[in-house]
């Protein structure tokens, strides 16, 4: 079985120019909850530390299969698929690589001709092609190419090789190039959620200039992920909304369009189901003040003004 990743050519990829914002944030979300649901928090936490630069590092004078080889084996060894052996090979393609996703134990990887003359994204392209192979073997996976392809690139920025990704994104006022479905803003996005849980930086290992600014933004999203009521950490906007919506519950009107939480239940019964800031899976406490819940996927505490 094949698999080829279609985004990633240059000038922003098969569609045109780069998308830029949170169009899939949703998926994204959906596609952290399903890593730790996979994995389990102990499993996340053997990704604490991100692939570093000079493992992946290819400069031009490197020879280029030799040098693949060596960045894919940094890549496997980072992933845990220790069993795993990657030949990797160049050819005239529509996609930027393919994967195929066979029994084992070796696995093949063709690469776009065009990173014989861009090498330094050839780690980037090989990142998301591995984290293809993990996903294969957890039998991790969404339906339809669009949601995989998107489940792929939160799991490789998750797990620690996605910074690759997004410095791999180069926007001037002539051309583009962006690797993987996701938005250089989602990316970031994720990143961020990865720091958040590990306290780890990626910046300063960025060499694009646009990839510092698509880290921040993503990073501004994520935090208002845990600035949501009923976490304590809600702004006096949130607050003073979800009081409203509290009282409306109450009084029996369940609608709370557009927020994360929602209401179940009646009285002294009355719950409040939101998303958990740290893997987005939802969470249900009874309304009666100010609590601690331990989510049920990730573990995390969260103190919630309920």
């Amino acid at each position: 079985m094949a698999h080829e990743s279609a985004a990633g050519s240059g000038s922003g990829g098969p569609s045109g120019p780069v998308v830029h914002g949170f169009p899939h944030i949703e998926t994204v979300r959906a596609s952290i909850t399903a890593l730790y649901r996979r994995l389990s928090y102990d499993g996340i936490q053997g990704y604490a530390t991100s692939v570093l630069p000079v493992d992946v590092a290819f400069a031009d004078h490197d020879d280029l299969h030799l040098g693949a080889q060596r960045v894919a084996r940094a890549l496997v060894q980072h992933l845990h698929l220790p069993d795993a052996r990657m030949i990797v090979g160049f050819r005239e393609m529509q996609h930027a690589a393919s994967v195929e996703l066979a029994a084992g134990p070796e696995y093949f990887i063709e690469l776009n001709d065009r990173f014989r003359r861009h090498r330094r994204d050839i780690g980037a392209a090989l990142a998301h092609e591995i984290t293809h192979v993990l996903l294969h073997r957890l039998g991790l996976a969404f339906p339809g190419t669009r949601d995989n392809e998107i489940l792929t690139d939160t799991a490789t920025t998750y797990l620690g090789a996605g910074w690759l990704l997004l410095d791999a994104f180069r926007e001037d006022g002539v051309s583009s190039q962006k690797l993987g479905y996701l938005t250089p803003e989602e990316f970031g996005y994720v990143l961020a959620k990865r720091a958040a849980v590990f306290g780890e930086d990626p910046s300063p290992w960025f060499t694009s200039p646009q990839a510092y600014p698509a880290y921040r933004t993503g990073q501004a999203r994520a935090r208002l992920d845990a600035e949501q009521p009923p976490l304590a950490a809600a702004g006096w906007v949130g607050r003073r909304r979800y009081a409203k919506d509290r009282r409306g519950a109450r009084e029996g009107v369940r609608a709370a369009l557009g927020m994360p939480y929602s209401f179940e239940g009646e009285g002294a019964s009355l719950r409040v189901c939101f998303p958990c800031p740290t893997c987005g899976q939802r969470n249900r406490v009874g309304v009666r003040g100010r609590v601690r819940v331990r989510c049920g996927v990730c573990g995390a505490v969260l103190t919630c003004d309920t």
